[in-house]
């Protein structure tokens, strides 16, 4: 369960049934490592991605009761707020299936007006050409946070 309270970052090592754990395991198998999916974790429970199940870029609050899908890593709380006004601003836009392409193939144009998981994280973060980062480098670089 996540501890209410902290701003953190919430990595997906789940498989789900079906057509959709097919996309899982091929979007780890691509990125070389154990994540295909991320959320932000705002300290008050909120959780903050894009997701094509939903449709884009949201906030809803997501319960975590299956931990062994998740891998956590807290935040610097400095970050929370302009991650939240990110979010909101850019709450409803459409999932960026074309950039999530690139992300794992190279070879297509992503779309500067649509977003998918790991891109919106690292763009609400201010992380620089957020459409390069799959949910595995993100990982690694805001794992080095948490130290």
């Amino acid at each position: 369960m996540v501890d209410n309270g902290k701003f953190r970052i919430a990595f997906y090592k789940g498989t789900r049934p079906g057509v959709a754990g097919l996309y899982n395991r091929l979007g780890r198998w691509l990125d070389h490592g154990p994540y295909s999916h991320c959320e932000l974790v705002f300290s008050d429970g909120m959780s903050a991605s894009s997701s094509f199940m939903d449709h884009g870029v949201r906030i809803k609050f997501i319960g975590y009761t299956s931990v062994d899908c998740w891998d956590f890593a807290d935040l610097p709380a400095q970050y929370e707020l302009d991650a939240r006004r990110w979010f909101m601003k850019y709450h409803g836009a459409e999932y960026d299936v074309m950039g999530n392409i690139n992300a794992m193939f190279g070879f297509v144009p992503h779309s500067p007006d649509k977003w998918f998981c790991s891109e919106a994280i690292a763009a609400s973060l201010n992380l620089t050409d957020p459409w390069r980062y799959k949910p595995n480098g993100l990982a690694a670089v805001l794992k080095e946070l948490d130290q």
